[in-house]
């Protein structure tokens, strides 16, 4: 993910120019400060990831799905290689999403500044990813498997249950997407199906993730949620008349010498 992320802002420092016919409006500067002050934040979430530490086989063997909340049990214990392979068929397709506004001659004109805002989108969603994956120790549903070996249910990486990465990553991209196609073509018909078919693609990326036995349900809504809200949130911000609006990320250590540490996003808006 980081290597996609350096990329995407290597490359979006190359493409910046755009038609006039686009409904969005950005700024060189202030875009590519953006977006390398979120990736700073994902390398420092990253950090967080790495130095996660392990489940003992002790501590599995005291895991009792009884404790887990009714709305996420019935997950626990899931497990499925196939499902996992097949989730990053969708993962994939959602980071390739710019491609598909090709065709489209509109889109095309403007296709380095939509390319700008896709990265703004996954930097963004990578900030709440990294963070809440690095910060958060949650078991994933396979932990819960007896029957799987208890080296894979006690290494560092069966503690990043929340948020669901690849469904916040499939929920940026698809609802990018639309948000993109909505912005570009709002009079059209297919306006409602593709953001039906946002939706959807976000849910079978649940659904893959949850069958892996990576995910609970509640990673997964949280993962979509995020995703989604970005996708949206980060064209809308761009749209020509809301300029007043100014969304930063922001990171903020021993605060007053209490030791708290913050790290996420800030907003402000100019009257």
């Amino acid at each position: 993910m980081k290597k996609i992320l350096l990329s995407f802002f290597c490359f979006s420092l190359v493409v910046t120019t755009y038609a006039q016919d686009s409904p969005y409006t950005t700024k060189a500067w202030e875009d590519a400060a953006y977006i390398t002050g979120a990736i700073g934040l994902n390398i420092l979430g990253f950090t967080f990831i790495q130095n996660k530490e392990a489940l003992t086989e002790a501590e599995v063997a005291e895991l009792d799905k009884n404790d887990i909340a009714g709305i996420n049990r019935w997950a626990a214990g899931n497990y499925s290689e196939k499902a996992d392979a097949a989730s990053y068929i969708p993962f994939y397709a959602a980071l390739g999403m710019p491609l598909a506004f090709l065709p489209s001659q509109a889109e095309r004109n403007n296709f380095g500044q939509i390319s700008v805002l896709f990265v703004e989108t996954m930097a963004t969603t990578g900030v709440f990813y990294t963070m809440s994956a690095g910060l958060v120790d949650k078991s994933r549903p396979l932990v819960y498997n007896k029957e799987l070996p208890i080296s894979e249910r006690t290494e560092a990486g069966a503690q990043r249950s929340f948020i669901a990465g690849h469904t916040a990553v499939a929920a940026a991209g698809s609802f990018f997407a639309a948000k993109i196609f909505n912005d570009f073509h709002p009079n059209s018909k297919a306006v409602p199906y593709v953001w039906g078919g946002a939706a959807g693609f976000s849910v079978l990326m649940g659904y893959l993730r949850t069958k892996a036995g990576k995910h609970f349900l509640t990673d997964n809504i949280a993962g979509m949620l995020v995703g989604a809200a970005s996708g949206i949130l980060i064209p809308e911000l761009h749209k020509k008349g809301n300029e007043n609006i100014d969304v930063y990320p922001t990171a903020n250590f021993n605060i007053n010498g209490t030791g708290i540490n913050t790290k996420g996003l800030g907003f402000s808006y100019k009257f």
